[in-house]
């Protein structure tokens, strides 16, 4: 089984939820504690033994590269892919397949703050297959994961997925918690998705179709830390959290 060494991230959103800190600033450079959302990222997955990352930029992207650069300051080798137009998170991953080949990834959504234990962790739960699988997912607990993607298992494999169940409606109170390991298996289903109601390309979607093509899609829960960094308010409560670890320094390459 090929190592993943090399992580996807997702950070092309306007950000229009956390207006006005995104006016002149793209959401992923908003600082938490003093460190931009994205830095705080990177940094966690150097110190999980990730040493390439592309990003994905869209709105004010050329921040996003003038601030990380080649990656010296975060430990890693970047590189940078823009989408445009921005079409959906299945879209913004279309964008690198020429850059993964045919090696397994971390995805990472580029809003998404998590404990940093949770990388080596789920790294961990790819590489334990004899057999890779398809996608690892991480989960993390919602009592009602109507904002996001109720994720049903048996047995640890997922079975299905509801994008934006109706409140209420869920019997799972797990959510895709926009971290995942991507196998090479993925690629031909990228290429048949087709735009969500929203005219949208949506990685969920892919998701699902993986189920429904017998691909092995394992849920593994994440713990501590899982924040969607979507509004100022949510921005002014992290600051406070003691989940909220000080990043480490970065890793030379």
């Amino acid at each position: 089984m090929s190592l993943v060494h090399r992580a996807v991230v997702l950070a092309a959103g306007r950000g229009t939820r956390m207006m006005p800190l995104t006016a002149k600033l793209p959401k992923p450079l908003i600082p938490v504690a003093g460190v931009p959302i994205l830095e705080r990222i990177l940094r966690g997955l150097s110190a999980a033994g990730i040493d390439e990352a592309v990003i994905v930029t869209g709105y004010l992207g050329h921040l996003i590269e003038a601030y990380f650069g080649d990656g010296a300051r975060v430990g890693m080798r970047l590189r940078y892919r823009v989408q445009d137009p921005p079409n959906g998170t299945a879209g913004a991953v279309l964008q690198v397949e020429d850059l993964c080949g045919d090696a397994p990834f971390l995805l990472h959504w580029g809003d998404i703050l998590v404990s940093p234990e949770n990388y080596p962790a789920i790294l961990a739960a790819y590489h334990a297959h004899p057999a890779p699988p398809a996608c690892v997912e991480g989960l993390n607990y919602m009592a009602d994961p109507c904002g996001g993607a109720a994720v049903y298992r048996e047995q640890g494999r997922i079975v299905r997925i509801v994008e934006k169940p109706a409140p209420g409606t869920s019997t799972t109170t797990w959510n895709n918690a926009g971290v995942l390991i991507i196998g090479p298996q993925s690629w031909p289903y990228l290429h048949r998705v087709t735009p969500s109601p929203r005219g949208e390309l949506e990685f969920t979607d892919v998701l699902r179709m993986l189920i429904d093509g017998g691909e092995v899609i394992i849920g593994h829960e994440l713990v501590g830390l899982w924040s969607d960094v979507g509004t100022p308010a949510i921005v002014d409560a992290l600051h406070g959290d003691p989940r909220l670890t000080t990043c480490a320094p970065a890793r030379r390459t």
